[in-house]
Formats: C-alpha cells, sequence, structure tokens
C-alpha cells in the first residue's frame, strides 16, 4: 500500500511490522513522493521507519555506488544511544540489498571512523559534534548528499546543537529532500523548519508534549531526603520488572546506582562519565533481562528502545518540561502498556507546574500533599502509583507535610547544562551563552 520494494517487504514481514503505524502511514507516502517532512509523534510509534524506509528505497533505486568520503543520506541524532538504534533498525530493514549504512559518534576511535568513511557511504547516522570532527578532517564531504534526517530535533535544541547544525547544513545541495522529527514542539521548533525545509508536509499524529495514553501517570509528593527509600519500596513490588530511573545529573545517578545495588538490586547506570562501551554493556544487560533497574541522565537516555521497560521513575524531575514527555515515552512502547512514577521535592514545584502546562493536564497525585500552587486533580483522576497504589504509602516513610526552606536537591548542574557566568554588575545582558 505504500509502495515499498519487495525486498523492504520481506524484510518488514521477518520483524514482524506489519502494519504501518500512524506516523509511518502519513509521513511515509508523502517522503516516498520526494516531499520535505515535519513529523510530529511521541516516542515510540516508529518514526524511525517512517524517515528510513523511503531513503532506503530511494537509494535502492540510485545506479552505482557513493564516490569516496561521500554520503547520500545524512542522519542526524542528538545522542550516540540514539545514533546507535536508529543504526541497527536501518540495518534491519535493508538487510540483503546493497546500501551500505554506517555510524559517527563520540566514543569511538576517530581514526577508525575516518577509514571507514574513505569508500564513501549510502546512509550515515551521525551525533552532529563527531560529524563535524570528521568534516574539519575533510574526512567525509555533503556535496553529495540527498537526503537530510533530523531525529529528535527538540533534543538537539536543548543541547545546543543547532550551532552545529548551522555549519554542517551549508555544506549540503540546496536540492535536497530534507525530514524532521520531534515528540514535542518548542517554538524554535518552526524557525528550525523554516530555515532548512523547503514547503514541507506537516505530519501530526497527536498534540505536541503529549504522551501516549497507554502511560498510567503519578506524582508523589515527598521530601528529597526520603526519595531514595520511597523508590526502594516501589521498586521492590515488582523486582522481575524492568524499570527505568531518571536522574538530574552524573553524580546523582552513580550514588543512586550504587544505593540500589548495595540493596540487593540489580542495577547499573548509564550517564555522560561512562565510556561508550561501559553504557553499551549495561544497556545490553538491561536488554538482556540481567539488570532490571538502570539509573540514567537525560542525555544518556535518548533513544533508549526496550519494550520491556514497564516503570519509569522520574527520581528527579527535569529542568526543561518537554523532556518529562521524552523520559515516560521510554515506557508503553509499540502499544503495550506502561506505568510512570514521580517524585517532587518542594523545590521541584515549579518543574512540575511547567510539566503539567506543557502537557495541559494535570498529574493524579498517589502520595503525599500537594505543595503550595500545585492543583491537585478531582479524585478518580488516575488508578494511582506501581500496581494501582492508590494515594497509600509504604510504610515507613515520611510524605507530605513539606516545609519551605526544604534542602534543596545536590548532584551538581543537570547532564548537557551549561555553567552560566555570574552576570557583572551594569552589564548588559546577552542571549549570546
Amino acid at each position: 500500500m505504500l509502495g515499498l520494494p519487495s525486498r523492504l517487504q520481506a524484510n518488514l514481514a521477518e520483524l514482524n511490522i506489519t502494519e504501518p503505524t500512524p506516523i509511518q502511514k502519513q509521513a511515509i507516502p508523502h517522503a516516498m513522493n520526494g516531499r520535505d517532512v515535519m513529523g510530529l509523534a511521541q516516542t515510540g510509534t516508529g518514526k524511525t521507519a517512517a524517515f528510513g524506509l523511503p531513503i532506503v528505497s530511494a537509494i535502492m533505486r540510485m545506479e552505482g555506488r557513493p564516490a569516496p568520503k561521500s554520503v547520500r543520506g545524512l542522519v542526524l541524532a542528538p545522542t550516540r544511544e540514539l545514533a546507535k538504534q536508529i543504526l541497527d533498525n536501518l540495518r534491519a530493514y535493508a538487510e540483503g540489498t546493497s546500501v551500505r549504512i554506517g555510524l559517527v559518534v563520540g566514543g569511538g576511535s576517530v581514526n577508525a571512523q575516518v577509514q571507514r568513511m574513505h569508500k564513501g557511504i549510502d546512509i550515515l547516522v551521525a551525533t552532529p559534534g563527531r560529524l563535524i570532527d570528521l568534516l574539519d578532517r575533510k574526512a567525509v564531504r555533503l556535496d553529495t548528499t540527498s537526503f537530510l534526517v533530523l531525529d529528535e530535533a527538540d533534543q538537539m535544541l536543548d543541547l545546543g546543537f543547532i550551532h552545529a547544525l548551522r555549519r554542517i547544513a551549508p555544506l549540503l545541495p540546496k536540492d535536497r529532500q530534507t525530514m524532521l522529527f520531534s515528540a514535542t514542539m518548542p517554538k524554535q521548533m518552526n524557525e528550525l523548519a523554516q530555515a532548512y525545509l523547503t514547503d514541507p508536509i506537516r505530519v501530526e499524529v497527536a498534540a505536541p508534549g503529549k504522551p501516549v495514553e497507554k502511560i498510567d501517570q503519578s506524582v508523589h509528593f515527598v521530601q528529597q531526603s526520603d526519595k531514595t527509600g520511597l523508590l526502594k519500596a516501589h521498586l521492590d513490588g515488582h523486582r522481575s520488572d524492568a524499570a527505568l530511573v531518571f536522574a538530574r545529573t552524573k553524580h546523582g545517578a552513580e550514588r543512586l546506582m550504587k544505593s540500589l545495588v548495595a540493596s540487593g538490586f540489580a542495577a547499573s547506570s548509564i550517564h555522560g562519565n561512562k565510556s561508550q562501551g561501559q553504557r553499551d554493556r549495561a544497556l545490553k544487560a538491561f536488554r538482556d533481562g540481567e539488570l532490571t533497574v538502570l539509573v540514567a541522565t537525560d542525555v544518556a537516555a535518548r533513544g533508549i528502545d526496550i519494550p520491556s521497560v514497564r516503570y519509569v521513575y522520574n527520581y528527579d524531575l527535569p529542568n526543561v518540561p518537554d523532556n518529562y514527555v521524552h523520559r515516560i515515552g521510554r515506557t508503553a512502547r509499540a502499544g503495550r502498556d506502561g506505568t510512570a512514577v514521580a517524585y517532587c521535592a518542594p523545590e521541584e514545584m515549579s518543574e512540575l507546574r511547567a510539566i503539567q502546562k506543557v502537557m495541559g493536564r494535570d498529574i493524579h497525585v498517589a502520595g503525599g500533599e500537594a505543595w503550595e500552587g500545585v492543583r491537585k486533580p478531582a479524585k478518580g483522576g488516575g488508578r494511582g502509583g506501581p500496581r494501582g497504589g492508590g494515594g497509600g504509602k509504604p510504610g515507613g516513610f515520611k510524605q507530605g507535610g513539606f516545609k519551605q526552606g526544604a534542602q534543596k536537591h545536590g548532584g551538581g548542574r543537570p547532564e548537557g547544562a551549561k555553567q552560566r557566568r555570574p552576570r557583572r554588575s551594569g552589564a548588559r545582558s546577552s542571549n549570546a551563552a
């Protein structure tokens, strides 16, 4: 129905992909016709196939091989994990074809990546920073690139990759097909689309910023010092189920993981202080079921696609409200159900307000008393916490009863955040930072 080559249809059938998801059904026909596409859909809805299948199909029709150091299709992703996931998916779709797909990301040997690019490649999946490293070494040329994909474009904006994009885009031909995919729609996204897409078709399968409906969300109001005990009590209720826990900082994630391991949980962590090999091994162990708890930061966790994840815990609420949507999108993937639990300390109330504003709804309160200024939804607004906890609290843990001036949650700056310099007295403010 979508006009895919028979080889790709056979590969998809072997992968048990027989029916297109809504984003695929809407985006693929336009992409197959050469249109620029701006796709908006929640995480876990099949965006990789929405842009990947049309590009693989188009390259299969091209004659000859790519020129040395050249790239026919370029896919930019904000993190190594997401880039690796895209690579694996594209290679599975293109199995048995002549389409060559490669990866360049930080954490690996630059010299090895330079060597791999020498013969040219059909589709290159890259993180912006490492791609610029290779461009500076004149190991890659983009003057014949026919396809450009910006995946998880909102995250690229959050991580400051817009500056890298401004260096990369002018090196591509103006006559190209560009596709942009995102789960949220910050204000800068329209500016990004206007700058890099030509008369794009907008494909939207859900309102931007709205999580998958099958995710059961709840929030517990709890002092920062009581979060670890509450998390352990919740995890203890489903030790055999995969759980992803989000912490704000690298050091905080590592401390929390060690505390969980000391309590007998099969846990590991991924964050910016881990080598790529360590991150890959932790993800594989989590995917294979050897680990049941993975503690991660936002920077390291984007792109985790593990269908077995039943629970997502927001141990620390994110500074960027859109990141909450991405975090909880790690569960309820591919049509499954999932549970997302947030812990909110008194000093995180502004983050909770921002999250609820982005989603256009209140999160069901499953424990504790709402801090002043946050509306508490009417009774019956949700099923509660893990295992339908309703509003009960595990024994032995104090919740609610907040006092102003409660301790701030430490652990350093959020991973990926830039250190702001103190403004000098009388100095003009600047947006350049």
